[in-house]
């Protein structure tokens, strides 16, 4: 606002009004692969258990994290890494949406009914997490699931509690192709695979597509790949992944860019430096 840097990212959506209204600034806002996730490790309990998975991803209002966290500047997540501006998205699976009642029949098939689980949350993780988090606990409430939000240090969340506690608060920048983001944080080698979701039936086959695809030269078959890694961390993975938050920045009315803007990373794809100029 008073001219010290020309451009600035992630815009915390409650300010986004207030810059707006500064006649020196312009809004830049853009849909690309931001998303926010609470990771549940597999290999911890009772995240260990498909049923009690199932009935935490079920138990979210995906539509009220849009609006309250994120307020609009959003669309809501399906459970999987990949967002609606890559070409392999899978437009074709069902959306989850909030199912108490689906998510008390997976919690009583888990024999958990009662249960109360631990959510560690920062806002180390993203701009509302614990907002976020708060509102996962009122929704799941209702379903039957206890949630006991844990307010974690900023410093040092993402060393002592993110990839090590059984379940929290995490934000991915996302990757420009679907083999990217899925070599990042979900194959079995991964050491960023903050779920551990690394073994089992489905994990293997996950695997196994990952690495076919990634030298598949028939886009036909290699779309069936993706599409099909994307329904298995839907079903099966510890990633719940509720929104895709747009790219926001502020940037100086001094700078100019194209009028198409790169949404596959924040600051134009990463390449503002190359892309953007003096006016």
């Amino acid at each position: 606002m008073n001219g010290e840097v020309h451009a600035i990212n992630r815009v915390d959506p409650k300010t986004v009004h207030l810059l707006g209204r500064v006649g020196s600034l312009k809004i830049l806002e853009t849909t690309g692969t931001l998303h926010y996730t609470f990771p549940m490790r597999v290999n911890a309990a009772p995240f260990d258990n498909f049923d009690l998975r199932m009935a935490v991803k079920l138990s979210v209002d995906r539509e009220q994290l849009v609006s309250k966290i994120l307020l609009g500047h959003g669309a809501i997540g399906n459970d999987h890494p990949i967002s609606k501006s890559q070409p392999f998205h899978n437009g074709e699976m069902a959306q989850r949406t909030y199912d108490p009642d689906k998510a008390k029949f997976h919690l009583k098939k888990a024999g958990m009914e009662g249960v109360t689980l631990d959510l560690s949350t920062s806002e180390a993780a993203f701009s509302g997490a614990v907002d976020a988090a708060l509102l996962i606990k009122d929704s799941a409430a209702s379903a039957g699931l206890n949630i006991n939000v844990i307010r974690e240090p900023k410093d040092g969340y993402w060393s002592n509690v993110w990839n090590k506690k059984p379940w929290g608060a995490c934000y991915w920048g996302g990757r420009p192709t679907v083999d990217w983001m899925f070599s990042a944080a979900y194959v079995n080698d991964s050491k960023w695979n903050d779920t551990a979701w690394t073994a089992g039936p489905a994990a293997d086959r996950f695997n196994k597509l990952v690495t076919e695809a990634r030298s598949e030269l028939d886009n036909v078959k290699r779309r069936a790949m993706y599409y099909e890694c994307q329904e298995i961390v839907n079903k099966d993975g510890g990633a719940l992944v509720p929104m895709f938050a747009n790219n926001i920045h502020a940037v100086s009315k001094k700078i100019g860019h194209d009028d198409k803007v790169a949404g596959n990373w924040e600051f134009d794809g990463n390449k503002s430096a190359e892309r953007w100029w003096f006016v």
